[in-house]
């Protein structure tokens, strides 16, 4: 078996990607049709990790959006806003077989360097799962957004809106 990478995510991972948003978020569903969507919207800000062309271990969804907002979960998204101005990182899971071996890193870096050749200024998304830790030390901050408390109630009690600077 080869060793674990990230790659493109491709249509044809789509089911898998649906398995494993329900254990990295079981408590936040999202089906294969709001996956398959932003596959479609942003192609270049999905991949899985995989070994090869093998079945996916987890994954990342990034798309642009508007700034200091969240999409509605588990919702299909008709088309990038106008006035998109951050890259939305959507999700982030690995299956736990997966975990603990430095996948994240990698990914969001790549993230990173791919949003700054782009032009973008930012990274957005919002934590769940007790996640602002993890995200901090990927280098995100944690910012109030009173316009978005009702939404972040959706995510749960400890979601928070966090940003990355590029």
């Amino acid at each position: 078996m080869s060793p674990l990478a990230w790659r493109p995510m491709t249509a044809g991972d789509l089911d898998a990607v649906a398995r494993i948003a329900v254990v990295g978020f079981p408590d936040h569903f999202e089906g294969r049709p709001c996956f398959e969507n932003r596959l479609a919207l942003n192609p270049s800000g999905c991949f899985v990790l995989a070994a090869g062309d093998g079945e996916p271990q987890g994954y990342l969804v990034t798309y642009p959006w508007s700034a200091g907002s969240a999409p509605t979960l588990n919702t299909v998204i008709p088309a990038i806003p106008a006035d998109a101005a951050v890259i939305y990182l959507h999700d982030l899971t690995l299956l736990p077989t997966a975990r603990g071996g430095g996948w994240s890193r990698p990914i969001v870096e790549r993230l990173v360097d791919d949003a700054r050749a782009a032009g973008w200024p930012t990274l957005a998304l919002v934590a769940v799962n007790d996640a602002t830790a993890f995200w901090a030390r990927h280098g995100f901050s944690a910012v109030e957004s009173p316009g978005l408390a009702a939404k972040l109630a959706s995510y749960g009690p400890d979601a928070r809106y966090m940003v990355r600077p590029l």
